[in-house]
């Protein structure tokens, strides 16, 4: 079953703040005192960040941490909603109906 990585959700809204504002890595990095390839591997969902660094990097990318956790919590909502098994109604004969459940995964 594949499940949801907060990890990989709150690095995709990262990037995703940082290219509104057309940020590179390297301001980023230095704005918020993180190393460019840290920053560049929580960006990519393979690193954890911490509250402290999350916070730096708020900062530097001048956007509140609430609207950076609303952003990961809608995403982690689509993607759970997706992962759902979903009832199919299914015609097996006459006038006879069943539901079977289908997985996203």
């Amino acid at each position: 079953m594949r499940m949801v990585l907060f990890r990989r959700l709150l690095g995709e809204v990262l990037r995703s703040q940082r290219m509104e504002r057309g940020m590179t890595l390297r301001e980023v990095s230095a704005e918020a005192r993180v190393s460019l390839g840290y920053i560049s591997e929580i960006e990519r969902g393979h690193k954890e960040a911490s509250s402290e660094l999350l916070a730096s990097l708020c900062s530097a990318l001048d956007v509140p941490l609430s609207q950076v956790l609303v952003e990961v919590s809608d995403a982690v909502a689509l993607e759970e909603a997706a992962l759902l098994p979903t009832p199919i109604p299914v015609r097996t004969g006459p006038e006879r109906t069943r539901e079977v459940v289908a997985s996203a995964a």
